[in-house]
């Protein structure tokens, strides 16, 4: 359970975007999807090498 205290003077919109990003760290809705399909060990293993060759590549072109 998100527990937001709002602070005195502070509008509800400051109040709702801290709540959206704590509810986006939690990794709820990410974790929903996911299990809404399954998908074999094999395909997110292939899926997590392929992200990560994509940020090596993307630090790399940084540099």
């Amino acid at each position: 359970m998100i527990i937001i205290n709002i602070k005195d003077g502070e509008s509800l919109d400051k109040a709702l975007k801290r709540f959206k990003k704590k509810f986006e760290k939690t990794g709820v809705l990410r974790e929903l999807r996911s299990r809404q399909a399954y998908e074999k060990k094999s395909v997110t293993r292939r899926t997590e090498i392929k992200h990560a060759i994509y940020k090596q590549n993307m630090n790399a072109e940084t540099v």
